[in-house]
């Protein structure tokens, strides 16, 4: 039995692969990991698993041993016809060449929930990195019937999505993801665990979704709206930030706000929790 290094040169020299650089390709060849990330997500017989962008189908291979049924929605077209050939064996096996930007998520789940016995549904991934957080924003704000999210991105990103939102590594994306889930690491990832090497750390983290959220707000959205126009002038104040973005109509009013909730003039839009920016959003609707 080839050991995954081994074997994921042998693919890319039999169907004469390379890594695709415009599609953030790296390639995982380190078995401790690879099973770091199938333990962690706790997958079941009785769990549909959708694998966001596959590869070669490392993970894929032992995600089909442990689960009900496994999703698989791969962009790049060079690589369909590797995971067919490597798991058209598998009945638990489905293949979509689609940008996971473009689907319908919410309907595929509500498909296979209702047609077979899957009973949750988890996301697994070695995610591209450059474009890990509109796909982690598509499943969080689409509020799916998940149970989970494990994945593999850039550790830089990775603790800025885990941090819990006041602390240092806090940024806008922070206060969405403590919203919608329960967030931790996993585990670091070294870059001479893949080939190509990226040039940077990766890291797995889990996002177990909230059933319902930590805290209460009037509307969600014009809060995120807040949280966003905090942070896009992020060395500014917060009272400066929301009185350029018109969140607040004059400092003035600004000032008898950030009052009145306890809150200095002077304070950053990183040192706010989330029900900071949930006192601001019901006090000014």
């Amino acid at each position: 039995m080839k050991n995954i290094l081994e074997e994921t040169r042998f693919i890319m020299k039999k169907y004469n692969i390379k890594a695709n650089k415009s599609f953030g390709q790296n390639f995982l060849i380190r078995e401790n990991v690879v099973e770091k990330i199938i333990e962690s997500s706790e997958v079941e017989k009785e769990d549909l698993v959708i694998e966001i962008g596959p590869g070669l189908g490392t993970l894929t291979k032992y995600l089909l041993e442990r689960a009900g049924k496994v999703i698989c929605i791969e962009l790049d077209s060079k690589m369909i016809r590797i995971l067919e050939d490597r798991f058209q064996q598998y009945d638990n096996f489905e293949l979509l060449n689609q940008d996971v930007l473009k689907v319908d998520l919410k309907t595929l789940i509500q498909r296979e929930k209702g047609n077979s016995g899957i009973k949750k549904v988890k996301i697994v991934a070695n995610l591209p990195y450059y474009i890990t957080t509109p796909i982690i924003m598509k499943l969080l704000e689409e509020e799916l019937d998940l149970e989970s999210i494990t994945v593999m991105i850039q550790k830089e990103v990775a603790d800025r999505l885990i941090a819990i939102p006041g602390e240092k590594q806090t940024g806008a994306i922070t206060y969405s993801v403590y919203y919608y889930s329960m967030a931790k690491g996993i585990l670091e990832v070294p870059n001479h665990s893949f080939i190509p090497e990226p040039e940077v750390t990766s890291k797995v983290i889990q996002l177990k979704i909230r059933n319902q959220p930590p805290i209460e707000v009037k509307k969600k959205e014009v809060m995120f709206n807040i949280i966003k126009s905090a942070f896009m002038q992020r060395r500014k104040t917060l009272l400066n930030a929301l009185t350029n973005a018109k969140i607040f109509e004059n400092k003035e009013e600004g000032i008898k706000t950030l009052r009145e909730l306890g809150l200095e003039e002077k304070i950053r839009p990183e040192k706010l929790t989330l029900q900071d920016f949930a006192n601001i959003t019901n006090q000014i609707l």
